[in-house]
């Protein structure tokens, strides 16, 4: 499935979209990891929620559940708000 990657993680993939493979969004996330090492950790916390600033929508839907099951043709959009003081 296509999945939109925020530019601050583009330095991982090198490319805003990239294919990924999961059941699951816990899944999608971890194939995303084994393609681009360390790139989980970013979007997804020790206690296996995704992180605060991190929003994972699909099929133009929000997701929370890393349970969630997906589709092979779903379209995966993960943004990343940016902060500062």
């Amino acid at each position: 499935m296509k999945v939109w990657i925020p530019s601050p993680l583009v330095s991982y993939t090198g490319s805003a979209r990239v294919d990924a493979q999961g059941a699951t969004l816990d899944a999608l996330m971890a194939d995303l990891d084994r393609q681009f090492p360390g790139i989980r950790f970013r979007m997804v916390d020790e206690q296996r929620r995704i992180r605060r600033h991190v929003r994972v929508f699909v099929g133009g839907k929000q997701e929370f559940d890393l349970g969630r099951p997906l589709c092979p043709s779903d379209e995966v959009i993960i943004v990343q708000a940016l902060s500062g003081g």
